[in-house]
C-alpha cells in the first residue's frame, strides 16, 4: 500500500493506522461461520488493541493467540476475535517491532511471545520460526523440532501462558 505521496507506508504507519474507520467493531456473523469464528458477536479489533495486550507479556512467559483473542473479545463484550484479522496485525506488529528495533528503540513489543494454541511457532511473524526460536531460546524457553510440516513448538509452554 502506498501513501498519498505514492511512498509505501512503514509498519508502524500500518500499526498506528487512524484511516481504519469503524475500528473496533463487534459484528453479528451469519450462522454457517459461527462454529468457525467462534460465536456469534465476533470482534474485529485495531491493531493497536493487539499489540497493547501483547506488551503486557513479560519475559519468559508466553500467551498463545487464543488467548489474546479471548482477551480482546471479553473487553469489547464479543464472543470471539475474527482470528484472520489478528494473524495479519500480528505481522504488522512483528514487523514494526522490528522496524522500531532498526530505529534505536530498546522497549519494542514482545510479538515472539505469541504462540499458537498448540504451542507451535508462527512462520508469519518478522524473522519467521528460527527468529522466534532463538528470542524464545533466549528467555529459557525449549523449543521441539517440527515434525513434517508442523513447525516447532514450545515444550511444556502450558507452564509458561500469562
Amino acid at each position: 500500500m502506498a501513501s498519498a505521496k505514492g511512498k509505501r507506508r512503514s509498519w508502524r504507519e500500518k500499526l498506528e493506522n487512524p484511516a481504519v474507520e469503524g475500528l473496533p467493531k463487534v459484528v453479528d456473523i451469519p450462522e454457517k461461520w459461527r462454529k468457525m469464528m467462534g460465536g456469534r458477536r465476533v470482534l474485529v479489533p485495531t491493531p493497536l488493541m493487539a499489540d497493547e495486550e501483547i506488551r503486557t507479556v513479560r519475559k519468559g512467559r508466553l500467551i498463545t493467540t487464543g488467548q489474546i483473542r479471548r482477551r480482546l473479545a471479553d473487553r469489547e463484550g464479543a464472543d470471539s476475535t475474527c482470528p484472520m484479522t489478528l494473524g495479519i496485525f500480528l505481522r504488522i506488529i512483528s514487523e514494526a517491532a522490528e522496524e522500531d528495533r532498526g530505529n534505536g528503540k530498546k522497549r519494542i513489543t514482545p510479538y515472539w511471545r505469541v504462540i499458537k494454541d498448540d504451542g507451535s511457532l508462527n512462520p508469519k511473524i518478522a524473522g519467521g520460526v528460527e527468529a522466534q526460536t532463538a528470542r524464545l531460546q533466549e528467555e529459557g524457553h525449549t523449543i521441539l523440532p517440527g515434525e513434517g510440516k508442523k513447525p516447532p513448538r514450545v515444550n511444556d509452554f502450558e507452564k509458561t501462558l500469562v
